[in-house]
């Protein structure tokens, strides 16, 4: 049974840092992307960065550019979300999601396995 398990949410100022991290259990992250999500209180779900295997690129969404960095530790199969400069429109649940089928990496509906979130709230 595959598991992600998200880890290092909080609250911080604006300015401030947080890592995230992802870790898997039961899940081969070998030819494949994982990405972070985000959804905030009555706002959609929105992608935030994702990293895939294959093609060794990261991917991240405008709104976070040059803020975030996503990497991974295929030893400890996990992937982690480095956050600067956080904002306080930041402030969202964040989710680990893995097993993409195919499609865009922004696109939710195509990751087969989710996690169940780490808050981050931002405060100005």
């Amino acid at each position: 049974q595959v598991q992600l398990v998200e880890s290092g949410g909080g609250s911080v100022q604006a300015g401030g840092s947080l890592r995230l991290s992802c870790a898997t259990s039961g899940y081969t992250y070998s030819r494949d992307c994982m990405a972070w999500f985000r959804q905030a209180p009555g706002k959609e779900r929105e992608a935030v960065a994702a990293i895939c295997t294959g093609s060794r690129s990261t991917y991240y969404g405008d709104s976070v550019k040059g803020r975030f960095t996503i990497s991974q530790d295929n030893g400890k199969n996990t992937v982690s979300l480095q956050m600067n400069s956080l904002k306080p429109e930041d402030t969202a649940m964040y989710y680990c999601a893995a097993g993409l089928r195919g499609g865009r990496w922004y696109e939710g509906f195509r990751y087969n396995y989710w996690g169940q979130g780490t808050q981050v709230t931002v405060s100005s």
